[in-house]
């Protein structure tokens, strides 16, 4: 069995689209095991005189065209009255013993690969402060939108081992998890990580959430970068994310079998590093 919980507060403002993002947020921890989520149990904070009952029955109405996708089953929840909108879900699968994806057990060797662009947090944070136009957010919400089931697939068939999905603590942060309970190093070739536009131009120019000079702040002690690597790459690399992609530890034999599934799904995929033997450290150049 696969336990997890995730809630969120909201990123967009139409109800639909954000229950569906919170419901694919929610599962992706199942993903990144190598499990599949069966059931799952709606929470749901939010200050009754504020929003109507419409809205509600839209935000999970979204949620629950996504858990169909995913081929969960809502079967439940549980609401509170909360000043702050906030909802996001219980969810349990199940997973293989003998397959199952932690963030322990990347060997040197190893690849590293990404399965979505970055930049969620620094583009939904421009556009609330009217930084970027809100057409910049069509790609974003296509990104969060997209289940990690395929990712999680191929991982599980070309026989990773490591995974974890990159959300509230960024790319270094999930790494970091990685790298340490993993006792290697991870290797990241920052030219080759994939963002989506205009987000390293935002980060160059200081324009983040406060979430990413925080994790910034924790990673940076055990982190070590390039003089090429500038201030802003590190914000970028750093950026909170929502409903992000898996970040896999795969031996190199088992890329082919990845990327026939990867394609046969649609699921994109980026090698944006590799594993050395090291002690808990990532290093960015």
């Amino acid at each position: 069995m696969v336990e997890t919980v995730d809630v969120i507060t909201p990123i967009v403002d139409d109800p639909f689209t954000f229950g569906a993002i919170c419901a694919a947020n929610s599962v992706s921890d199942v993903y990144a095991m190598g499990g599949t989520p069966l059931t799952a149990l709606a929470i749901l904070g939010f200050a009754t005189c504020d929003f109507s009952s419409s809205t509600i029955r839209r935000l999970l109405k979204g949620a629950i065209s996504k858990l169909d996708e995913a081929g969960t089953c809502l079967i439940g929840g549980h609401t509170i009255e909360d000043n702050e909108f906030k909802f996001g879900f219980a969810v349990s699968g199940v997973v293989e013993k003998d397959v199952i994806l932690k963030v322990a057990g990347a060997k040197p060797g190893d690849i590293l690969i990404i399965t979505k662009k970055l930049g969620t947090g620094i583009l939904t944070s421009a556009v609330k402060k009217n930084t970027v136009g809100r057409q910049s957010l069509k790609n974003v919400i296509d990104s969060m939108l997209m289940l990690n089931k395929t990712a999680s697939k191929a991982a599980v068939s070309a026989g990773a081992h490591a995974a974890t999905d990159v959300t509230g603590f960024g790319l270094l942060g999930h790494g970091m998890n990685i790298a340490r309970s993993s006792k290697v190093d991870l290797i990241i070739e920052n030219e080759k990580v994939p963002f989506m536009k205009k987000v390293k131009g935002l980060a160059a120019n200081g324009a983040v959430p406060k979430g990413a000079r925080n994790n910034l702040d924790y990673c940076n002690k055990n982190t070590s970068f390039a003089k090429t690597v500038t201030n802003g790459d590190m914000l970028a690399l750093s950026d909170p994310q929502t409903s992000g992609g898996l970040l896999i530890s795969l031996p190199p034999e088992g890329l082919k079998k990845y990327d026939r599934v990867a394609k046969k799904g649609n699921m994109p995929y980026w090698i944006i590093g590799e594993v050395e033997k090291g002690r808990g450290r990532i290093i960015v150049r």
